[in-house]
């Protein structure tokens, strides 16, 4: 039940900003947490179905990012995630000169629900092709991201204590 409080957090605030601050005071940096942010929203479009969580818990292991971070970001993309699938595999077929999909979002659905082994036969090129165009947009997403992320971040926490783990 909201409250009529006006002293009370915002849900932005209390689902966003405040768990990256917990972070932040355990010891993490603005720039590891700008880069978790930044891989976060990326590989949340992932052109690949059910594979997002997977693709981002072994970037976070890679990387040692902030796992909770990550994870934040990557479901935050949740909503533009499907609609995307598309995008990249009919820009990765326009790149490779192939001729584009007439399937729509829930046509492919409807395919996958009903038999995955076909529908990853039959759509394999397809996703190869979506991720291809998925990570040419990545080499131009990745550093946006984060550049935009690591200002905000650094005013958001002017007074977190350096730390001596490595930014690189």
């Amino acid at each position: 039940m909201p409250s009529d409080d006006p002293q009370s957090p915002s849900r932005f605030r209390r689902w966003i900003i405040n768990p990256i601050l917990k972070q932040l005071k355990q010891g993490t940096s603005p720039e590891r947490l700008s880069w978790s942010v930044s891989l976060g929203i990326t590989l949340g479009t992932f052109p690949i179905m059910g594979s997002t969580s997977l693709v981002c818990f072994i970037a976070g292991h890679l990387f040692r990012l902030n796992q909770p971070v990550l994870h934040l970001f990557k479901t935050l993309t949740y909503p533009v995630h499907l609609p995307l699938i598309l995008v990249f595999i009919r820009l990765g077929q326009k790149i490779n000169g192939v001729p584009l999909l007439t399937l729509s979002i829930p046509e492919m659905l409807g395919q996958f629900k009903d038999s995955p082994t076909r529908f990853a036969r039959d759509f394999g090129v397809a996703a190869l092709h979506g991720i291809e165009a998925w990570a040419i947009c990545s080499l131009v997403l990745i550093p946006l991201v984060y550049f935009i992320a690591l200002p905000l971040l650094r005013k958001l926490l002017p007074e977190a204590p350096a730390t001596p783990q490595s930014d690189g």
